[in-house]
């Protein structure tokens, strides 16, 4: 069959969405293989994950997202400025609307300005606790992993944190499986270096679980790292995220807040 889709990627985090608003295309079964045979970027269409909309009880639209191991993930933070980009285009939703995920509803407000899209996401709050990141033992999560003194934050997904003094003197691809497969992390995490660049600055680098690698951006990564620092007293409210692939803005106030862009790359049909 011919099947078309839509490539989007935000800061360098892409994906391949995959439109159901009008039925299902792909069967819940096949998603999982689905997504780890088009996500690879030689002998597929090349994606950080495949976004699949569909309509939803609860909120405006749903999002679900599989990733290049088969996994499907709560949610995503550059995941959903994509996915709130198409939605807006094929007029499934307003400047202001909300998507179902797994990490429960997310509202989005989205705005245009020169010809640069913005997306803002109300992300889920910050948990520190171990019992909601989900980790082993009681309290906030601290632990020294590696050599490295991690801790931890749930953002829609668990994110451990590393703050480090260069994130560019830490080969990220060698030393993060071991922390993100650590047995204190049931369900395993993402890992992210972070390096404090000025008042309320930090610069990331991620590695994403179920990417099983670096990727140029993590949405939900930007924000925990945003909130550990603060939790540590390094960065206040309002901070400025340098990711590999771009700029995000992370509010840390009543509600946490994730300001960044979403593009289209192209559109496109495939066998399946």
């Amino acid at each position: 069959m011919e099947l078309f889709f839509t490539k989007l990627q935000g800061n360098g985090n892409d994906f391949a969405l995959i439109d159901e608003y009008n039925g299902t295309v792909i069967p819940d079964d096949m998603k999982p293989e689905f997504a780890r045979q088009f996500c690879e970027r030689r002998f597929g269409i090349g994606a950080d994950g495949i976004l699949f909309l569909s309509k939803s009880s609860v909120a405006d639209v749903k999002m679900r997202i599989f990733q290049p191991d088969a996994s499907e993930a709560e949610m995503c933070g550059n995941g959903i400025r994509c996915f709130a980009r198409y939605a807006f285009e094929q007029d499934y939703v307003g400047l202001n609307c909300t998507v179902e995920t797994l990490a429960g509803v997310v509202a989005v407000s989205l705005s245009s300005k020169e010809e640069e899209f913005q997306a803002t996401i109300t992300m889920p709050t910050p948990k520190f606790d171990r019992k909601d990141i989900p980790a082993t033992g009681t309290g906030d999560y601290r632990e020294t992993i590696g050599g490295f003194a991690v801790h931890a934050a749930n953002t829609g997904v668990p994110h451990a944190v590393i703050i480090v003094p260069d994130v560019n003197a830490v080969n990220v691809p060698a030393v993060s499986p071991e922390i993100r497969n650590h047995k204190t992390f049931p369900n395993g995490a993402n890992v992210n270096f972070v390096q404090v660049t000025g008042k309320d600055a930090i610069r990331v680098r991620t590695f994403e679980r179920g990417v099983e690698g670096e990727t140029l951006s993590c949405g939900t990564g930007a924000t925990a790292s945003a909130a550990v620092a603060r939790k540590l007293g390094l960065v206040g409210d309002i901070v400025e995220v340098e990711t590999t692939g771009g700029p995000l803005t992370i509010s840390l106030g009543k509600e946490t807040k994730m300001t960044g862009p979403a593009d289209t790359v192209f559109t496109g049909t495939i066998s399946f």
